[in-house]
């Protein structure tokens, strides 16, 4: 795994937590509609997971220090955080 790697799967988790929070929750919570959300909260739970998990061996490979791993891990529970972490992601891929 490499860094291109942890982008795409952190393009998707955020796109996944984007769409829980915006489109699912309020179907539910709004409009009496929790169909959404037991197929979209499944779904970004395993790219969740599959992200620390990516993010734990990339850091690994490139040697970075635990400060690098821990800004992940709270990008990936902030809203948008999963982006500005990418950002960070692209000066180290160049």
């Amino acid at each position: 795994m490499n860094i291109k790697s942890l982008r795409i799967v952190g393009f998707l988790e955020g796109l996944s937590f984007l769409l829980l929070l915006f489109i699912a929750m309020p179907m539910k919570y709004i409009w009496d509609n929790p169909v959404l959300v037991k197929y979209v909260g499944m779904g970004h739970g395993v790219l969740f997971i599959l992200f620390l998990i990516v993010l734990f061996v990339v850091c690994e490979k490139q040697k970075w220090s635990l400060k690098m791993f821990l800004l992940g891990l709270i990008a990936s529970i902030l809203p948008f955080g999963p982006f500005v972490f990418d950002h960070k992601l692209k000066k180290f891929e160049q």
